[in-house]
């Protein structure tokens, strides 16, 4: 904890959602909405919004949220209503979470990649009252019989037959007072994954919200003239709590791009003096590759976190060549997280980069083993994670509940260590974890050898059914041209690798690995296609 110390304001003990008693900022906002109202006192005529021609500044979008709250409110939305946002990345995202959280109503962003099975569940789940839409979603939205709840359909970006104009609700007359929430109110339910099931509702609440926003403004020096681009889907706790409330908490400019595409990025970074992002490694790496980097002037750029994946060496080493004024910061989070649990303290990328720096100062974290045992340092683990950050539970699910949570500590399913000094390295997902005949593999030390051969662009490591020995290593491999064969990348690890941690299998192609909306790999779809490949061996049942 003694690397984060000297940055911090006070902070005290508080109890918090009936047996919780967690470490909290002593001066800090009591809700979204007064982050909102704190930015406009300090920047009111700033800019807050940009994306393609519009801006919006920060007196101008809580103008229009609070007129989109009285259109809201004219149509029955009150305090405690769940309003979905089946929105991409655009102003109007914005002006709908902060007309929502103004109500005391729950925002609950779905990501525009959903099909129908899982909006029907999602929307139905949580009685949503309204949806805020694309327009040319409309086709994907469930009819009304699966959704009971829902009253109000509300379209943007073009007319639909059954949904009203955004433009029909953006009242003239004044904004409605602000509701008087409790910190520990829920604002925001996003839902995870579903990797393993129905997807879980996880519940933000403004206590958690407004310490992850505190938690990346202070630990990167954020302020008003600070200026980020949101180039990751706003739907997700990344783009919510990392990009929008972040910058809503400094009062800086937040450009937002409807799509990341490398080039555009690079010329909207130049052109909006971009001091700050997050993304994941595979953004950076892309905008690497771009003939042009060097003829754009993002000298500005001094804050270039990351997180979902390790940052490869050579591109560490090559960001820092090409953009001295950058500092790199692993982030590690999650959605029952509120987004960072961790940071990479400034300046220590290169020594630490096998780690994902550091807890945060409101944040504790253990290492605990299959028993409930915290374990001494260094020593491999399931990762808990502590903190008034961490979400109350999940929507309308006490069993997953009070699977995933014990006395305030969320079980994050992560394997990991900390060492003596409080750095936290995390190896492996507990599911992707690879046992070859009774030996552990983690993915992420094979994928990290493989990141280190100069012809792989990307890679992804799993398992591979074997009826001998239960599991062998697979590796899928992204290539950056062709001519690398299968051998020379087996010879590279056995190099490097115990030999049991070797692939002994690849499939090597110079096509993109699958990457869901907010650009993770997704070792599912991979496993899934694997599985595709085998054929059954005889005799073997």
């Amino acid at each position: 904890m003694t690397i984060w110390q000297d940055i911090w304001p006070p902070r005290r003990l508080e109890a918090h959602y009936g047996d919780r008693v967690v470490a909290c900022f002593a001066d800090r906002p009591r809700s979204v909405h007064h982050m909102l109202l704190e930015a406009v006192a300090r920047n009111p005529d700033g800019d807050a919004l940009v994306c393609g021609d519009a801006r919006l500044t920060y007196r101008e979008l809580l103008a229009q949220s609070g007129r989109l709250a009285a259109g809201l409110a004219a149509r029955g939305v009150q305090q405690g209503d769940r309003v979905a946002l089946l929105l991409g990345n655009r102003i109007e995202f914005v002006v709908t979470l902060f007309a929502a959280v103004r109500l005391g109503a729950i925002a609950v962003p779905i990501s525009i990649r959903e099909q129908t099975p899982g909006l029907a569940y999602m929307l139905s789940h949580c009685a949503a009252v309204v949806v805020v839409h694309e327009a040319d979603l409309d086709d994907v939205l469930p009819d009304a019989a699966q959704v009971p709840a829902l009253r109000t359909r509300v379209a943007v970006g073009g007319d639909c037959a059954g949904s009203l104009p955004l433009a029909a609700l953006m009242a003239d007359g004044p904004a409605p007072d602000a509701a008087a929430v409790q910190e520990e109110d829920t604002t925001a339910i996003l839902y995870t994954s579903g990797t393993t099931g129905r997807p879980k509702g996880a519940m933000l609440t403004h206590l958690g919200v407004v310490h992850s926003s505190m938690h990346y403004q202070i630990a990167m020096g954020l302020g008003a003239a600070d200026s980020s681009i949101a180039a990751v889907p706003l739907s997700h706790v990344t783009g919510l709590v990392a990009l929008i409330t972040t910058m809503v908490r400094c009062a800086g400019k937040l450009v937002i791009m409807p799509a990341f595409k490398a080039a555009d990025f690079l010329r909207l970074a130049a052109r909006e003096r971009m001091t700050h992002t997050l993304m994941v490694p595979a953004m950076y790496n892309l905008c690497l590759l771009q003939s042009d980097f060097d003829q754009h002037d993002i000298s500005c750029w001094r804050i270039g976190a990351y997180g979902g994946a390790p940052m490869p060496v050579a591109s560490i080493a090559t960001l820092a060549a090409k953009v001295p004024s950058l500092t790199l910061m692993n982030c590690y989070g999650s959605t029952e997280t509120t987004s960072p649990s961790t940071l990479m303290p400034p300046g220590q990328t290169a020594a630490h980069n096998d780690t994902v720096g550091a807890p945060l100062i409101c944040v504790e974290m253990c290492v605990m083993d299959a028993r409930g045992c915290e374990l001494p340092p260094d020593t491999l683990g399931e990762i808990w994670i502590k903190g008034p950050m961490v979400v109350r539970g999940y929507w309308d699910n006490p069993q997953a509940t009070a699977d995933n949570f014990t006395g305030g500590y969320w079980r994050s399913g992560d394997i990991g260590s900390i060492d003596q000094q409080g750095y936290v390295k995390v190896v492996d997902r507990m599911k992707d974890m690879i046992n070859r005949g009774g030996y552990k593999i983690y993915t992420i030390e094979v994928e990290n050898v493989l990141y280190a051969h100069p012809a792989v662009q990307e890679c992804a490591v799993v398992s591979k059914p074997c009826p001998v020995l239960g599991e062998r290593v697979h590796a899928f491999v992204m290539l950056k041209r062709a001519g690398t064969a299968e051998q020379e990348l087996s010879e590279f690890c056995k190099a490097r690798l115990s030999d049991y941690k070797v692939p002994e299998s690849f499939t090597v192609s110079l096509t993109p690995l699958p990457r869901n909306a907010n650009g993770k790999l997704v070792k599912r779809d991979l496993r899934e296609r694997l599985l595709a490949t085998l054929t059954p061996t005889p005799g073997v049942r």
